[in-house]
């Protein structure tokens, strides 16, 4: 028997389907208990998305505590905003803020950046020289993106001669969209690229390929171009299900994938990537190619002993529970965010189930008490089909699909209510993130 077909809602409904998950989610999250007092010295190195929500929910939580942050960007960056720049949907200025719009009163930023973490001595230095001593360290620095790994390559030529490279910034998403424009326009041969190692949000080059078609097929010009997607991966997606999708919906759209290929140069010149593969280096002319180099810890995690020693050894991320987030050897020490060794979670909606686990392990560490809080590996991905569709993937460590609107919103179908989610709520959602609210 055929299951029954899920309720539709109209955009009048969505948007208070929206407002309610917002609500829900601000509800279900919010603070247990305020006001447990202590002198208690806390560092968080990152004023990101999981620094800037763990310090708002621990300032209103403890009393007394001694919270600094430390991080030398002025600006905060809407990461997730970053694919909407990159085909033309939003302005650069879209994705911007404040990084001091976000933080609470009490909470002490040093605008600089941590140059060494001593987890015996319990210590943080920062770049002019000054050293804090802790209780507790959160380290959420982010990753770094390694353009350097790309023989030829440098930002500075992004949004000439075909290149595009939307993760570096807001200006060089911009930059992006304007090679990409040329290449809607002129057609030729797109290549898409991912790295090698593991990433934030693995569905953004999918998202990007995905937009830039439907794109050209806007513009009329789909028919002079042709779509190449090369991954190092033997998949297209690290959960089956929606890799199988994914390869499906790139057949019925004319999307070449080719597999077990890494970006190893570029001659910008000639418009020519080489790409290392079991069989030798191949070479592939483009007319627009999109970039997205290897990612790694940040220096500072991985000369502080705090890595990983038997995995991940190129790329650093901090050793750590998958459940608690809490370091294995050194005790007072957790990892938050993308810079977290855990198998999955690198999307702010990671950071947003991340951070309560967090939270409760630092103030029972405070009240002498259990925690009760764990993470398991929940990471979200609006996958965006084409302008107006997307599907809204959502899995755990093992690859079980999550969705939090069973019945509701069909997590592998090409729908406008998952692009309104990603369109309306997501940022919204993220901003009482920020908070401490949701």
């Amino acid at each position: 028997m055929n299951s029954p077909n899920p309720p539709t809602i109209g955009r009048r409904g969505f948007l208070g389907l929206a407002a309610g998950a917002t609500a829900l989610a601000a509800t279900s999250s919010a603070v247990q208990a305020a006001g447990l007092k202590t002198n208690a010295k806390i560092v968080i190195i990152g004023a990101g998305a999981g620094g800037t929500a763990l310090a708002n929910r621990l300032m209103d939580r403890l009393e007394g505590a001694q919270i600094t942050l430390i991080d030398p960007r002025k600006e905060h960056l809407y990461q997730p905003g970053l694919t909407l720049v990159a085909a033309g949907l939003k302005p650069a200025d879209y994705v911007l803020s404040a990084t001091t719009d976000w933080l609470p009163k009490g909470v002490a930023l040093i605008q600089e950046k941590a140059a060494a973490i001593d987890p015996v001595a319990k210590t943080v230095a920062t770049e002019s020289g000054q050293t804090l001593s802790y209780d507790f360290l959160v380290v959420a620095p982010g990753l770094v993106l390694d353009h350097d790994a790309i023989d030829g390559f440098s930002l500075d030529m992004v949004g000439n001669n075909g290149i595009g490279a939307l993760y570096a910034g807001p200006q060089y998403a911009a930059a992006t969209w304007k090679a990409a424009s040329k290449f809607i326009e002129e057609g030729g041969h797109g290549v898409f690229t991912r790295p090698a190692t593991e990433m934030k949000c693995a569905g953004a080059p999918l998202k990007h390929t995905f937009l830039i078609d439907d794109r050209l097929r806007r513009a009329g010009t789909r028919g002079k171009a042709e779509i190449s997607y090369v991954a190092p991966q033997t998949s297209l997606f690290g959960v089956p299900i929606v890799s199988e999708k994914v390869r499906m919906l790139f057949g019925d759209r004319g999307i070449d994938p080719i597999y077990c290929q890494t970006v190893k140069s570029i001659d910008a010149g000639a418009k020519r990537v080489t790409f290392a593969s079991p069989d030798g280096d191949q070479e592939m002319d483009y007319d627009y190619i999109h970039l997205i180099p290897p990612q790694r810890a940040p220096e500072v995690i991985r000369q502080s002993g705090l890595s990983w020693a038997d995995k991940w050894t190129d790329q650093g991320w901090v050793e750590c529970d998958m459940s608690t987030l809490q370091h294995l050897r050194y005790p007072e020490v957790w990892a938050l965010g993308d810079v977290a060794g855990v198998p999955k979670g690198k999307t702010a909606a990671s950071v947003k189930w991340q951070v309560p686990v967090v939270e409760d392990q630092i103030v029972s560490a405070i009240a002498g008490k259990s925690p009760s809080e764990t993470y398991n590996g929940y990471t979200s991905c609006p996958m965006i089909t084409k302008i107006g569709r997307a599907m809204l993937v959502e899995f755990d460590y093992q690859n079980n699909l999550t969705p939090s609107f069973p019945g509701i919103i069909p997590p592998l179908e090409e729908l406008w209510i998952s692009w309104l989610m990603k369109e309306v709520a997501l940022k919204a959602t993220y901003n009482a993130m920020l908070r401490g609210k949701a």
